[in-house]
């Protein structure tokens, strides 16, 4: 027998040479991408931006040689502008479990009391501009006060406020329009809308201010609370009605300022600025197809304004395509409904962990 010791393992055989380290390999390295995907779609506002894109692309193909020129991407902006600064107050009111529904005839009633104050009172335009939007804040005052304090659902109390405003406006207005008075035109005119990107500024500003406020703020924090689990909220302290009522100011005046842009933009003041319902259910839409839920309690700023952009594109591209305005109601109809599926699938996904 040799006299060399043969060395065994536990298991009796002789260990080999050690083992090279495992390469990371392939798969490594795709975990960062996989990590930023899977945390690209759990994003409420994935499926809109995707959307949004896959429309550009789409219309482009169909028109390149008009699409992306600076006068079109112009329209596109204007048309976005609006609808997604009155969509930022929807998407408050809708987290709250409300809605209001006179905030685009406010949008038509504040350019005249502007006007009003400025042509008529002799009010320094700044002023004049501060105190119609503290007049819409109060419309949005009584809208909230009444759903809150009277238990009148927001739909009615805020249908009777859209009657109720458009008759003041159509009163004091005689149905006619009004220009812009020569004390704001010039370069208050041009940074409160007739610029061709101020409209787009403004909303970017907006958006991004209400962004902060609903993620980092303890007003943000209450508002999603209070439409999450109301008597829960309640319960912890959290006054319902006061967040309300403040979040039907901001939507109230959010639509005058709306209207004040839009009106600076056409430079004339008409009582159809917003298209009489056009503007507020365009808002509603955008909220919606941004990913903010019906039912309260969720919702996303920046998915309202990419919400906006997708219908904009939609009006903008058909309209290129030289479709009729009829077949392009029909369109819209069906992108709103699909968008809306699209999003609970998506949000049951999200629950279920698989997203």
């Amino acid at each position: 027998m040799s006299d060399a010791v043969q060395v065994t393992t536990e298991t009796g055989a002789s260990p080999g040479p050690p083992a090279p380290a495992a390469s990371p390999g392939w798969r490594a390295g795709l975990r960062p991408v996989r990590s930023a995907g899977d945390w690209f779609l759990q994003r409420r506002e994935a499926s809109v931006l995707l959307v949004a894109v896959a429309l550009m692309l789409y219309f482009y193909t169909q028109r390149p040689d008009v699409f992306f020129e600076h006068s079109n991407l112009v329209n596109i902006a204007q048309a976005t502008a609006p609808t997604a600064i009155v969509a930022v107050g929807i998407v408050l009111l809708l987290i709250n479990g409300e809605i209001d529904l006179s905030a685009g005839v406010v949008a038509a009633l504040v350019p005249f009391l502007f006007y009003f104050g400025v042509h008529d009172y002799g009010i320094p335009v700044i002023l004049s501009l501060i105190l119609s939007l503290v007049i819409a804040a109060g419309f949005g005052f009584v809208n909230g006060f009444v759903r809150t304090y009277f238990g009148v659902p927001s739909f009615v109390a805020t249908l009777g406020t859209f009657f109720a405003i458009r008759g003041i406006m159509l009163i004091i207005s005689h149905a006619y329009p009004s220009p812009i008075p020569e004390e704001a035109k010039g370069g208050f005119q041009k940074w409160l809308g007739q610029g061709e990107w101020s409209g787009l500024i403004w909303a970017l500003i907006i958006v991004a201010l209400f962004h902060v406020v609903l993620t980092q703020t303890r007003w943000g924090l209450h508002t999603i609370s209070v439409g999450g689990n109301p008597v829960g909220a309640t319960e912890a302290g959290i006054r319902a009605s006061r967040i309300k009522i403040g979040n039907f100011m901001i939507a109230s005046t959010l639509g005058g300022f709306a209207g004040l842009l839009e009106a600076f933009r056409i430079n004339t003041i008409d009582p159809n600025i917003g298209g009489g319902t056009s503007l507020i259910f365009n808002a509603i839409a955008a909220a919606v197809i941004g990913g903010t839920a019906l039912a309260g309690g969720s919702g996303t700023v920046i998915g309202a304004l990419l919400g906006a952009l997708v219908l904009a594109e939609l009006q903008n591209g058909f309209n290129l395509m030289q479709f009729d305005q009829n077949t392009i109601f029909l369109i819209t109809g069906i992108a709103i409904v699909v968008s809306m599926v699209a999003n609970q699938y998506l949000s049951r996904l999200r629950r279920a962990g698989r997203t």
